[in-house]
């Protein structure tokens, strides 16, 4: 039966990915992004319209007000939309996705296995800290990936103009002036990861005390007077 101290910090690791679990769930129905752009129809010499897309990481709704000719309120699946633009922009969210399915799989991995060693006294394997350590740590290098990803899909590349175009069908708009605004869902992946690393420090903190323990057992006589130790 594992000691106290050993109970105590397994189970703070699974509650704190347990919450990060729960703010990954939470953040993925949240809005993510928010774009607006200036348009007009090609060719024209002023800016008569405007184009609001607002984008969850499954849905999004765009406003456009006579974008390029009237304009109209849509809603849209986001991968099956994207993926109508034949641009990258479809392959790198489908990315995104994946990533986070990934990050909730590790957390999940890491709540299991820290729960087995709150009730169980597995020698370092993968069924220890290790299998913590590499969980947790996959969880928090993923999810900044996705942080990485999702803003420069956002910002940086063709997504938002290629959105308004697929709307506006065969008429072709000149778009400028595009501003992107990450929203709450984004910068709570932030907080997922940094939980992650909450719960990779709880484990370490008692690996290195438990560890220091073990060294200070198997050498008893370091500390004996070397009058005694000649004997």
């Amino acid at each position: 039966m594992p000691s106290i101290k050993k109970i105590l910090f397994f189970m703070g690791s699974a509650l704190v990915t347990a919450n990060s679990v729960l703010v990954l769930g939470f953040c993925m129905s949240l809005k993510w992004a928010e774009t607006t752009m200036e348009c007009t129809r090609n060719g024209s010499s002023f800016t008569n319209g405007s184009a609001v897309i607002i984008l969850k990481l499954f849905v999004g709704n765009m406003n456009r007000n006579f974008c390029p000719l009237f304009g109209g309120q849509d809603n849209f699946q986001v991968i099956p939309q994207l993926s109508e633009t034949g641009s990258i922009n479809a392959v790198l969210h489908g990315l995104v996705v994946c990533l986070l399915a990934l990050c909730l799989l590790f957390s999940c991995c890491s709540i299991l296995i820290s729960l087995y060693n709150s009730v169980s006294n597995p020698y370092e394997t993968y069924m220890g800290p290790i299998g913590i350590y590499v969980c947790s740590s996959f969880s928090a290098c993923l999810s900044v990936v996705v942080l990485i990803l999702y803003a420069l899909n956002v910002t940086v590349t063709s997504m938002a103009e290629d959105l308004v175009q697929s709307f506006a069908g065969d008429i072709l708009a000149d778009l400028r002036n595009k501003t992107s605004e990450l929203k709450l869902g984004y910068y709570l992946v932030i907080l997922y990861t940094v939980l992650s690393l909450v719960a990779v420090a709880l484990i370490y903190l008692y690996d290195h005390a438990a560890y220091t323990q073990r060294r200070e057992q198997q050498r008893p006589t370091e500390d004996a007077p070397k009058e005694i130790m000649m004997y």
